[in-house]
């Protein structure tokens, strides 16, 4: 590549959207993108258990259940923000935490720009407020409890140190942790959308 040329930094989406990564448009980001991108990235670098992969769409589903069954009447936008939480993986893929941690600033600042975009988008501010952010984060952390318990090996020592215990009664959202087929989960994943951007 010649001194001084541009480096590609888009990545082409089958809606026909060009997303750039380093200055994303809202009005590049389109839910079926996002709903089709999640259910192919595997959670926990997919080293859980089952036929299927867990996907990051179903560990969004299982998110935005455990941050609405443990909210006061959370609003649809708060359940919505719960829902996209981890929105940006559809096109930069998931990483597991200790890895996130080694690379650091460039990875975190390309997801937090795509998660504004993602925001602006669907009609939520740019930036949470601390309160909602740190509901949506313990929901998180209990979703990674009952996944790392549940599908991931983990005993429940190492998910009460890493993840904390949830609060909430694991068992509760069995339902939401078969791994499915992408099809499947990017279905669920778009109707559970359109149920809250209503």
């Amino acid at each position: 590549m010649s001194e001084g040329a541009k480096l590609r930094a888009w990545q082409r989406m089958l809606s026909g959207r060009r997303l750039d990564l380093i200055e994303p448009s809202p009005l590049d980001v389109e839910i079926a993108d996002i709903a089709h991108g999640l259910a192919r990235v595997a959670r926990w670098n997919g080293q859980t258990k089952g036929p299927e992969i867990f996907s990051v769409a179903q560990h969004s589903l299982l998110v935005e259940a455990l941050f609405s069954s443990g909210s006061r009447d959370p609003s649809g936008k708060a359940r919505l923000a719960a829902l996209l939480h981890d929105a940006p993986e559809y096109v930069i893929g998931d990483m597991i935490s200790p890895f996130k941690a080694a690379i650091g600033g460039d990875y975190k600042r390309v997801e937090a720009g795509l998660q504004r975009a993602i925001h602006l988008r669907f009609g939520l501010p740019a930036e949470l407020t601390p309160d909602l952010a740190g509901r949506i984060k313990l929901a998180d952390r209990a979703a990674a409890y009952v996944e790392a318990t549940r599908l991931a090996g983990f005993t429940v020592a190492e998910a009460r140190k890493f993840f904390g215990e949830p609060a909430l009664a694991p068992g509760d959202f069995a339902v939401h942790l078969e791994p499915m087929r992408p099809e499947r989960a990017e279905r669920r994943f778009l109707d559970r959308f359109t149920e809250l951007d209503s």
